[in-house]
């Protein structure tokens, strides 16, 4: 991490943000250095053929200032407009997922960071001695009461443990925060209506993580739906297959096997908003069955659904975390005038096509959150907050999703039954 080598916020820049990336390239240019760990400057978009950033968002994160070069600039009528007041943002929650969040938010020229929350305070201390920031400017916090109290906190991003996500979003929309919510947002289907309200009433922007929305994949299918690419889409599938043993995943091993989260609430969630997204439409009916090859195992690992979406269209949704294999997402889309495997695209479009075109492009395909666009999801959010417009995946957004998990799970523990959403219709 730069920040942690000496760099001050202000001298580290998001190579990902399309904005400052693209259009003041021919500006700032002379103002990126060779990179500190020794290895060689990082080119322009326009000498790599990556447009605005491209495939190097996920690969290229920081470039590092020069400081010489910026002072003799920093007058200058072309970066003076980077001097505007910043939203105090605070990360409760310490663990893995925050430090993603929080190098965001760094890295975002209209944040800084003022607090980080956690169960406690020398748990807050190694996070913001891990991203190094400075003790004068971030305070700590073993009480997210006393942590929302702080008037410089404007927007908090919740990373808890999932069992207290409905509780602490109340509180920080009871206080008036702008906030992200890791997901899930909740564990109980009977959380969601008071979250819900709770958001309503206060008037908060909301971002729920659904991180992969900002997957360079998922964003060349959408730019493909909106040409036109596959017509109408009629049929979707997702899947996310995750065996957190298998991937060395943080927190993984007896904790996760013997988690009372079923797979398809975990991380089958992405894989349903993700179908959600690609259809453009809520789901109305759910039937779902599920396996587990250990019958002591308090919620399921193996889950399939059968989806039914408002237009009429359909889908098939599956979660596991019991395969011994490494971390899949598989998205398939159909429609009448194409379709897309994966990277793999299928058009009328194309007229002399005798196969599947393969993509060049970053897939969702590792579990691991530093490969996650968070950067973009984080841009997203403080866009939200200083424009004022809601997101496309904020809370009320993602109530749908929640349902869909939890019908699923009572689907299964049913025989499959279908269940009819919204939930208490």
């Amino acid at each position: 991490m730069l920040l942690a080598r000496g760099y001050t916020p202000a001298l580290v820049l998001d190579y990902g943000r399309r904005g400052l990336a693209a259009q003041r390239w021919g500006v700032l240019a002379p103002l990126w250095s060779p990179r500190c760990d020794g290895g060689t400057s990082i080119p322009s978009p326009a000498a790599t053929g990556e447009g605005e950033g491209g495939g190097l968002r996920h690969r290229a994160k920081h470039l590092v200032y020069n400081p010489s070069l910026y002072a003799q600039l920093h007058s200058a009528s072309e970066v003076s407009d980077m001097a505007v007041e910043r939203i105090g943002v605070a990360i409760q929650g310490a663990g893995n997922v925050s430090t993603e969040h929080l190098r965001a938010y760094i890295n975002n020229p209209h944040t800084e960071v003022v607090a980080i929350g956690s169960r406690t305070l020398e748990g807050a201390a190694r996070k913001r001695d891990q991203m190094g920031l400075s003790a004068d400017d971030c305070t700590l916090y073993d009480s997210l009461a006393d942590l929302l109290a702080n008037p410089r906190v404007d927007a908090l991003s919740i990373c808890t443990p999932s069992e207290l996500h409905a509780a602490e979003t109340i509180q920080a929309a009871e206080a008036g925060k702008h906030v992200v919510i890791e997901k899930p947002i909740s564990v109980d289907p009977a959380d969601l209506p008071n979250i819900r309200a709770a958001v309503e009433a206060a008037g908060v922007r909301t971002v729920v993580s659904f991180v992969l929305r900002w997957n360079p994949l998922v964003e060349t299918i959408k730019a493909l739906l909106a040409d036109g690419a596959f017509g109408e889409p009629f049929f979707v599938q997702t899947d996310y297959w995750h065996n957190v043993v298998q991937s060395r995943y943080p927190g993984g091993g007896g904790y996760r096997r013997h988690h009372p989260m079923s797979a398809f609430l975990a991380g089958g969630c992405h894989a349903v908003d993700m179908a959600r997204f690609l259809m453009g439409s809520d789901v109305v009916e759910v039937s779902a069955f599920s396996y587990d090859e250990e019958p002591d195992t308090p919620a399921p690992r193996t889950t399939v659904a059968i989806l039914k979406f408002a237009n009429g269209t359909v889908g098939k949704v599956s979660a596991g975390t019991a395969q011994w294999m490494p971390y899949v997402f598989n998205i398939d889309l159909f429609g009448p005038g194409g379709s897309i495997r994966g990277n793999k695209l299928y058009t009328r479009k194309l007229p002399g096509q005798t196969d599947f075109a393969t993509i060049p492009t970053i897939p969702p395909d590792s579990g691991a959150v530093a490969h996650h666009p968070f950067q973009e999801e984080i841009d997203h959010f403080v866009d939200c907050i200083r424009s004022g417009v809601e997101s496309h995946v904020n809370l009320a957004d993602a109530i749908n999703t929640h349902e869909v998990c939890f019908a699923a799970e009572q689907s299964s523990a049913a025989a499959g039954r279908t269940i009819h959403l919204p939930m208490g219709s």
